[in-house]
């Protein structure tokens, strides 16, 4: 008896060998393109607290007011597909309990517009596509994907350049686990601003060009760590205007000791990390164990049915010729 392969083996062992091709690929290949920062972004997040703020109707600085800060992401995706890099246009306000809600973002405390442009892949920033201002750092409105356990330069915008972040360990949001990274900000003289003296403490002045000065009392941020997104966010800001020259604080326009993600936003950023995270972790790691397991375990049954064959009757020579009488 001789044995033949037959097809049946032949699909099984093809097929073993396809999914032990395709294991590392997924791995080393598909995964790696699969962490882009998406360009059809459009995100909001809201931080609450406490604080000083100079208000305009009562030309005082009032303190312990609800201080609320609404920023929104949206990505250019025009612009994105025609330049390749990810295109993000973000609005950011500063609202009292008396522009809240804010039909027109000009009537807030504080409003700023801002677009920003980063490589997709390292999340650099990239100078092009009608970029403004001029971001510098490593991250801003998120980290690299695969957020490494060090210090990152970090992108402040009321500063206008970066501060360093340093790693604290983890910390759970909402009962998901990241990256935890801190820092504060010394007091900077950021510009200037045409005020009336009086304001400043310099009454026979007329209009006077005084100092805007920034500080942080605290910058807590949770990133995390396979995509970057930050999971919460807590800033202490402290903006005040200094007479020219001068070397203290003459009135405060903003401080707080600390305002924070919103429980809702920390809930809606948590589901989405962990969403995006999960396909990333398909991706990179489940989809290429299972493949290579059932890769192997195909191909081993492949062999053995190709071995093993099929049974077919060997025709001798004898057994072939006619009998004669």
């Amino acid at each position: 008896m001789r044995r033949t392969t037959t097809p049946f083996s032949l699909v099984v062992l093809g097929l073993g060998v396809f999914l032990l091709v395709l294991a590392p690929l997924l791995a080393w290949y598909v995964e790696p393109r699969a962490q882009r920062t998406p360009v059809d972004i459009d995100s909001k997040t809201v931080f609450t607290g406490t604080g000083s703020y100079f208000d305009t109707d009562e030309i005082e600085t009032v303190r312990d007011k609800k201080i609320t800060i609404t920023r929104q992401v949206r990505g250019d995706v025009a612009d994105s597909e025609k330049s390749g890099r990810a295109v993000w246009d973000v609005s950011t306000s500063v609202d009292t309990a008396k522009s809240l809600p804010a039909a027109d973002p000009h009537d807030s405390l504080q409003w700023t517009m801002e677009r920003w442009v980063t490589d997709r892949k390292t999340n650099k920033p990239v100078h092009c596509c009608d970029e403004e201002p001029y971001y510098e750092g490593e991250a801003y409105l998120k980290f690299p994907f695969d957020v490494q356990k060090r210090s990152y330069i970090w992108w402040d915008s009321t500063l206008g350049s970066t501060v360093t972040l340093a790693y604290k360990g983890t910390k759970k949001i909402q009962g998901y686990e990241g990256l935890r990274f801190t820092g504060t900000v010394r007091a900077t003289k950021t510009g200037t601003r045409l005020v009336p003296g009086t304001i400043v403490g310099e009454k026979d002045a007329g209009q006077v060009l005084a100092e805007e000065w920034y500080a942080n009392h605290g910058i807590e941020l949770v990133a995390d760590q396979r995509t970057g997104r930050i999971i919460y966010a807590a800033i202490g800001p402290r903006k005040t205007l200094r007479a020219p020259g001068g070397d203290k604080d003459a009135v405060v326009l903003l401080d707080s000791k600390r305002i924070a993600f919103t429980p809702k936003t920390q809930k809606e950023q948590v589901d989405l990390a962990d969403t995006d995270s999960s396909q990333l972790r398909m991706v990179g790691q489940t989809l290429p164990l299972g493949a290579g397991v059932a890769g192997f375990l195909l191909a081993l049954v492949g062999v053995v049915l190709v071995v093993r064959g099929r049974p077919h009757p060997e025709t001798s020579e004898s057994s072939q010729q006619p009998l004669t009488m």
